[in-house]
Parts: C-alpha cells; sequence; structure tokens
C-alpha cells in the first residue's frame, strides 16, 4: 500500500518540478525526497517524470498527479465533514483570489451576518486554481480570468470595461478616451506574469504587434493605483476599482478596445463536500449587487 506521506510529497514535487525547492517547502532532506519519488515509480512500475535536463512530469505522472490530487482531497474533505459533525459552530471557508481588493464588500457582509464561521483567505494565481481545487485545498475561487478545467462549478459574478490609470500631470490626463496604440511608449506599471491584468496588458499589446514598455512589476495589484498616483507610469485600472478605491490613480480613461474588459467569476469543485462556512459564503459572493455595493436584501 502506498504510503499517505510519500503521496503528499508527491503532489509538492509534481507542482514545482523541482527536488531541492520541493524538499525546502516540505521541511526534508533533498535525497530522502529523491528516494521517496523513486519507491512510488517502483511501485507503480513506470517513471514519473522526465530527467532529461530539468526535471518534468511525463504523461503517466501527470495521470498519477491528478488521481493523486482528488483522493488527497476527498480525505481532506472527509477529514472536515467528521469535524464539522462533531463540532459546533459552522466551520471554516477558505477562499483563494488574484486579488482581495473586489472582494472587500461581501467579506465584511459575511463576517458581519456570521461571526462564528472561521474565514481563510488565500492569494493564487488563476493558473494554480483548478489544481487547488480539485485538491480540496481550497473551497472557492474568485478569479478575473477563465479557468479551463474539467470538473469545476462556476458563477459569472459581473464583467466590467478596463480602463487606464494616469497620473494628473500626465499629457493624456485630460482626454476622455485613448486607444493601446496611444499607450505604447509611455512607462507603464503592471502586475508580474500570470496576472490577469498582465496577461490582459501583454493581449492587447501583441494583437497591434507592439510592447508595452513596463517599468514596474508588483504581486499585488492593489499597489498598481499607488505606484501610478506617484507618477511613476500609467497602467490598466478596472472599472470596479475606479468606483471604490480611495486612492484613485489620477484619472481614469476608457480604452478603445472591446478586449479591454474582465469577467470575474467565482468557481468550486462540482460535487466536493462544502462546509456550512463555505456554503454560505458562495450564496454570499453570487447574491451580492456588484453594482451597488450593497448587502443582499432578504425577502
Amino acid at each position: 500500500m502506498m504510503d499517505l506521506n510519500a503521496l503528499r510529497q508527491f503532489v509538492v514535487v509534481a507542482r514545482l518540478e523541482h527536488l531541492s525547492r520541493a524538499a525546502d517547502e516540505l521541511h526534508v532532506a533533498q535525497p530522502s525526497l529523491s528516494r521517496t519519488i523513486a519507491r512510488l515509480e517502483s511501485e507503480l512500475g513506470t517513471p514519473l517524470f522526465e530527467r532529461s535536463g530539468r526535471l518534468r512530469l511525463n504523461e503517466a505522472g501527470r495521470l498519477f498527479r491528478d488521481h493523486v490530487e482528488r483522493s488527497l482531497g476527498e480525505l481532506e474533505a472527509g477529514r472536515r465533514a467528521v469535524a464539522e459533525a462533531a463540532g459546533e459552530g459552522l466551520g471554516t471557508v477558505r477562499l483563494a483570489s488574484e486579488t482581495f481588493l473586489t472582494l472587500t464588500g461581501p467579506l465584511a457582509a459575511y463576517k458581519r451576518a456570521h461571526p462564528r464561521a472561521e474565514i481563510e483567505l488565500h492569494w493564487s494565481p488563476a493558473e494554480d486554481m483548478a489544481r487547488r481545487l480539485r485538491a480540496q485545498d481550497v473551497d472557492l475561487c474568485v478569479a478575473s480570468q477563465p479557468i479551463s478545467a474539467e470538473g469545476l462549478e462556476s458563477r459569472r459574478l459581473f464583467d466590467e470595461a478596463v480602463g487606464v490609470g494616469v497620473p494628473l500631470d500626465h499629457p493624456l490626463a485630460g482626454r476622455a478616451c485613448v486607444t493601446v496604440d496611444e499607450l505604447a511608449g509611455h512607462p507603464i506599471v503592471t502586475a508580474r506574469k500570470g496576472h490577469w491584468q498582465r496577461r490582459l496588458l501583454d493581449r492587447l499589446f501583441s494583437a497591434r504587434d507592439l510592447t508595452p514598455k513596463i517599468v514596474c512589476e508588483v504581486d499585488e495589484s492593489s499597489a498598481i493605483a499607488s505606484l501610478i498616483s506617484a507618477g511613476l507610469g500609467l497602467g490598466l485600472v478596472p472599472a470596479f476599482a475606479r468606483r471604490t478605491s480611495t486612492r484613485a490613480p489620477g484619472t481614469w480613461i476608457a480604452v478603445d478596445s472591446a478586449e479591454c474588459r474582465r469577467t470575474v467569476t467565482l468557481y468550486w469543485s462540482a460535487g466536493s463536500h462544502l462546509s456550512a462556512a463555505a456554503r454560505l459564503m458562495r450564496t454570499m459572493i453570487t447574491d451580492w449587487d456588484w453594482t451597488t455595493g450593497e448587502t443582499p436584501q432578504e425577502d
């Protein structure tokens, strides 16, 4: 029978595709981790990784990883279900998002309505969300870009225009609308690769054979508005942030492109056991009035 700890270690190696980084994350010695992976491959009768140069999952490894993640997720769901049944309260909800600025309204309303519920917030890039949901590492994910994976259910929350924020003294500040071509050559503040703002920026520029002049990359999109206000450059800012942020990035200008939009979607794993806290959070987010930013009214 396969060792449960060995399976957990395999999932980390499969995610990172790097033995030394996986060993650091797991707090184990790299030789020990290598032996664990070798034993798994021996039990399965086939290699799970390509070892020519950089360590990479092969087809068998990807197949095995998907099954292991689902199995470990079911075990964790079972543990949580028993803990919920044996204890009191609503349990815990684990929510992942690319940014939590969008979610401050429903999160505050949820905490007021359900003070006994425990909330865990996890920052996550969109490309990791399907894996985390499948492994039941988190219960719910909110993404500003599509997630394509089997076994997920979703609810679109809202769709909105994305404009460009510029400092008040910028030459474009008086404009009502700009084209993507007009943004070329201007210093741009954006998020790192993987974030929705960066993917949108790259997509808009590459469609016109342009290269953005990026002067600053950040990990948290909330910093973009502050850096724009400080005069470092201009950057993509969603209409939602324009309406709700107290740190408006100078002035907001519409972009003359039908592609310059984002769609915010809530995802969860189909058929997974959600705690009472997670089910209530899902209801709060899906029922939230994203236009007015007000708590849903009960009948």
